[in-house]
């Protein structure tokens, strides 16, 4: 068996090597995202609260009618009368609104 030498940086190099990786700023709090405003699940909530009926309106021009019974990052759920339930994916939505506010235009 052979002596191993133990070796070891001194802290000085080590405080540099961290300094020159991450340099710190001011303040150690992340940036907020832009995409991360709560509005939309803020939306979805007063909605769901409400059971306000809904209008949404698909990527091709369908209408779904219904109240959003709960939702998710990727989907919403609609329950409709008469009619089944769906499972709506997020990114298939073109828009959505109210239905009281739907005024049909003859």
């Amino acid at each position: 068996m052979s002596n191993r030498k133990l070796i070891r940086p001194s802290l000085a190099d080590i405080k540099e090597q961290l300094t020159v990786r991450q340099p710190r700023s001011s303040n150690n709090k992340k940036p907020q995202s832009n995409d991360q405003t709560n509005a939309e699940n803020f939306y979805y909530v007063k909605q769901m609260q409400n059971k306000t009926p809904m209008v949404v309106v698909l990527q091709d021009g369908e209408i779904v009618k219904g109240v959003i019974e709960w939702y998710d990052k990727n989907c919403i759920k609609v329950n409709r009368t008469g009619e089944p339930n769906l499972l709506v994916l997020k990114h298939y939505i073109k828009y959505m609104y109210k239905e009281d506010e739907d005024k049909e235009v003859d």
